[in-house]
């Protein structure tokens, strides 16, 4: 949950035209899920995946957790895994970048 105030301050930090933080959970609990969501105040897309041998996590590879990609407008992964600053920095270029060719 480290990566959770990074990702809070895109979030309010850009419009949602402009960028989206999409969730996978895979948590064995849905309640649990729900309530740490509610109390995480994460209002961006989420789903509850049941489990690490879902078919989200596998047709990702996602072997550890987190595991963060990030996706241009084209939906080509253009890093996997940034961290903190790292990962404000490749949204903010994506996000230029969409915004010049528009």
């Amino acid at each position: 949950m480290g990566e959770m105030p990074h990702l809070k301050a895109l979030v309010e930090r850009h419009d949602a035209s402009e960028f989206t933080v999409f969730g996978i959970n895979t948590d064995a609990d849905a309640d649990m899920f729900r309530s740490r969501r509610e109390e995480d105040g994460i209002h961006w897309p989420n789903i509850f995946a049941g489990g690490t041998d879902g078919e989200a996590p596998k047709a990702w590879g996602v072997r550890a957790y987190p595991t963060m990609y990030v996706l241009d407008a084209e939906g080509v992964i253009r890093a996997i895994n940034p961290r903190g600053k790292e990962l404000e920095a490749v949204v903010d270029k994506l996000v230029a970048e969409a915004a010049a060719g528009r």
